[in-house]
């Protein structure tokens, strides 16, 4: 089981919950006339890779990122090999994962699942996603409906270790995916209450991926792991508005020496990632 109660207690003790924040708009709007696909060179790419290596070099443990943008599709990803324990991002794929289910049981999530899915997402809370977890089946569920999320690398936590589930950064930017696409497993009701749920982040737990944009609608993970020493693992995943454009992103981190330094982390890869992806697609070139 997570270990966050703690640190929840020193982020977010009576703090009250904001209204929910705006979620960034998903629909593109039609361009008036047709423009040239704007592309994110080879050259771009490698140039980005060298300087995520430069920045990571000088600080302990591994990161992993993967960056897409929704209107083009065009992404990005860095340390793909990394698999990591999600910690309490996975919160979102469990809700996802209940909705679903609810979906195929032909009927709307009951009022005391939404009371649970907010606060699992709300304020983090372990207990709440404990009885999500069981209510959608625990390891089998949950691979259950990754299976139509698409998800590749992520591998459910056994029992009730829905924390030790582990998972690439390219896997959760898919998982992000479906709530801003029409073509999803989600209804449109179901895609919109998860954004909204992301967007009402308690300001305490509101750090991460929001550094790289305006408008974000995220959900952090943290978590010091026996497993690692003690040293932490802080991953970050939402969607972020940034010079206009709306942003899937996903940073994983493992093995930092503690909690502040891994924020730090996180949130330096995600800022220089969207201002990269950013300026290379106002460019408009052509793609290819």
């Amino acid at each position: 089981m997570i270990a966050c109660t703690a640190v929840l207690a020193v982020l977010a003790a009576g703090a009250p919950l904001p209204p929910p924040a705006a979620v960034p708009a998903i629909a593109p709007r039609p361009s008036p006339a047709p423009r040239p696909a704007p592309a994110f060179t080879a050259a771009e790419r490698a140039e980005l890779t060298r300087d995520l290596d430069a920045y990571l070099r000088e600080r302990p443990g591994s990161g992993s990122l993967a960056v897409r943008d929704v209107t083009t599709g065009i992404s990005y990803t860095y340390g793909d090999e990394l698999r990591t324990a999600t910690a309490s991002i996975v919160k979102v794929n469990i809700v996802m994962a209940l909705l679903l289910r609810a979906r195929r049981d032909g009927r709307p999530p009951t009022p005391a699942e939404k009371a649970l899915a907010e606060r699992a997402i709300t304020v983090s809370d372990n207990d709440a996603a404990t009885a999500l977890w069981r209510a959608i089946g625990g390891a089998e569920g949950l691979a259950a409906a990754n299976e139509e999320f698409g998800l590749r690398d992520t591998v459910p936590g056994q029992g009730g270790s829905w924390g030790s589930t582990t998972t690439s950064a390219a896997d959760q930017v898919e998982l992000l995916a479906a709530l801003v696409s029409p073509d999803g497993p989600l209804s449109p009701r179901n895609r919109r209450h998860v954004r909204d749920l992301l967007a009402g982040v308690t300001p305490a737990q509101a750090w991460g991926v929001g550094a790289a944009g305006d408008m974000p609608a995220l959900k952090n993970g943290w978590l010091p792991r026996d497993a690692h020493g003690g040293l932490w693992t802080i991953n970050s995943i939402g969607i972020v508005r940034a010079a206009g454009r709306v942003l899937l992103i996903a940073v994983l981190s493992e093995r930092r020496p503690d909690m502040r330094t891994g924020i730090e982390t996180v949130e330096h890869i995600a800022r220089t990632a969207s201002t990269r992806l950013v300026q290379a697609l106002a460019n408009g070139r052509p793609a290819g």
